[in-house]
């Protein structure tokens, strides 16, 4: 297999602890720690509690819950992982550095995120943290993931890359700036070329170094992606963008910067936010970054809010849905969705806006959805209400009552408020051929039809097959009204 330049393959002790979104994980804190003595769970009960309370902003930033437990036997660490995914570095109690690292994965596959990604056009992708390098770099997280957050910070670098003065040796038909009038006189003069005056004078131009170091970044990030495309086609999109971006550097040689360089560039004044993340994009390439995980060097600390990335895949099926129904898609993400709530004295109250996340309105209708990254439908797919958790009931409470509130924005005569939950594939296609893709509830009211929706939307980049369902149910209440 050819070798992936951004990545290295160097294994070291096991320091991190890992667990998926939306779960619950418990590690023997004796073990991990490495606790010894006639009773291991003494140490191991101070370590973990110290531990837990040097990295609660940490654990915080992954939305993780951490405790410690004894159950008698041993101490248990305690994970509980909310929606989102990443990796960040975490303090030993022993040592009081960064010598242990959390990775929490997406519960469905990179190969099927990558897809999607593609499909939303890049709009949510991995944030690099400003933390300490993890120890490890995450092989399960494939290299185009790191590639798609340098490709899009140098990009922003291009856009808005400074010009400066710069002395420059030029032939010139008048004098400027500063004359060699003896090389003039000997070179220009005796052949009678008389208006090719040789002078040196301050130029505004591009920064040709940094354009430099941009080029050589985009063909190392160009090989690293040809020996990915095994991957899929959103990885050839990569290559294409890449591409582009290299053809606003082709004409200065590929430069790998020298050492004191990047501190050189990072002295510039009036520095912007987009100029310091593009120098850092290039340094990862440099030294040959992953994003931080389970098995290598060193990583990228890193964060992916699942919840927004599953919000962004319900605006693409709901954007092709638009296409097939008419209508206009509106996006809360784009904060064209936004209410105001208007309390009485102005002073008082608490939420003052409603922001659904999407909402399509047609001619005779309104379609609102919530998308919402939670288990609930493969939950209520396999369990009877009674028989579910008493926290997974009054979450879906909650969710039921949002998406009303959502439908009073609404005086379309067809109103129907979506919950849009996420499931695997096979859950998906299982439905599908029992006609049970949408659950649908009529309520009473007098002036309109007020129906509510939940559905299942997989995390799989097959659009129009997950649009078709939806599609079809709402023209099927069209044609019923008409």
């Amino acid at each position: 297999m050819p070798r992936t330049p951004l990545m290295r393959r160097t294994l070291s002790r096991d320091v991190c602890l890992q667990l998926q979104d939306h779960s619950v994980q418990s590690f023997p804190a004796a073990e991990f720690f490495k606790a010894d003595g006639r009773d291991p769970a003494v140490p191991a009960a101070r370590l973990a509690g110290q531990f837990v309370h040097q990295n609660r902003t940490l654990f915080e930033r992954l939305q993780i819950k951490a405790r410690h437990e004894y159950d008698g036997k041993a101490v248990q660490l305690v994970l509980e992982s909310g929606a989102t995914a990443g990796a960040v570095p975490l303090l030993s109690p022993m040592t009081g550095r960064f010598d242990f690292g959390l990775v929490v994965q997406p519960r469905f596959p990179w190969p099927g995120i990558g897809p999607m990604l593609a499909r939303m056009g890049w709009r949510i992708a991995p944030t690099p943290l400003r933390l300490p390098m993890l120890r490890r770099t995450e092989r399960k997280v494939p290299a185009w993931v790191i590639s798609v957050m340098v490709l899009t910070r140098l990009d922003a670098l291009l856009k808005q890359l400074d010009r400066r003065f710069e002395h420059v040796r030029a032939l010139t038909h008048a004098p400027k700036g500063s004359v060699d009038w003896s090389a003039y006189a000997t070179g220009s003069l005796p052949s009678a070329r008389f208006l090719e005056v040789p002078c040196r004078f301050p130029d505004l131009r591009d920064d040709r170094s940094l354009k430099g170091a941009i080029r050589f970044t985009l063909e190392a990030q160009i090989r690293s992606l040809s020996s990915q495309r095994e991957h899929g086609a959103f990885v050839h999109q990569l290559i294409e963008k890449a591409d582009s971006m290299l053809q606003n550097v082709r004409s200065v040689p590929p430069l790998r910067p020298q050492e004191g360089q990047m501190q050189a560039w990072l002295r510039t004044p009036l520095r912007s936010e987009a100029y310091i993340e593009g120098l850092q994009a290039i340094d990862w390439t440099m030294d040959e970054r992953g994003l931080a995980g389970l098995s290598d060097l060193e990583g990228i600390p890193w964060l992916m809010p699942m919840d927004a990335f599953f919000e962004a895949w319900v605006e693409v099926v709901m954007q092709r849905v638009s296409t097939r129904v008419g209508g206009e898609l509106r996006v809360g993400r784009l904060q064209q969705t936004v209410a105001a709530v208007h309390w009485e004295p102005p002073y008082t109250g608490s939420q003052r806006s409603l922001r659904p996340d999407l909402v399509l309105n047609g001619r005779d209708f309104t379609l609102i959805v919530d998308a919402k990254y939670k288990r609930h439908f493969e939950e209520l797919s396999s369990s009877r209400w009674n028989h579910l958790d008493d926290w997974l009931r009054e979450g879906h409470r909650a969710d039921l009552l949002q998406a009303l509130a959502y439908g009073s924005l609404s005086e379309a005569p067809l109103t129907i408020c979506v919950l849009a939950y996420p499931c695997r594939q096979e859950t998906w296609e299982s439905l599908k051929r029992r006609g049970m893709v949408i659950h649908q509830a009529t309520l009473p009211t007098r002036s309109r039809r007020l129906l509510l929706w939940l559905t299942a939307v997989p995390m799989h980049d097959a659009v129009e097959d997950l649009a078709q369902p939806i599609a079809e149910e709402l023209r099927r209440h069209l044609r019923e009204a008409a």
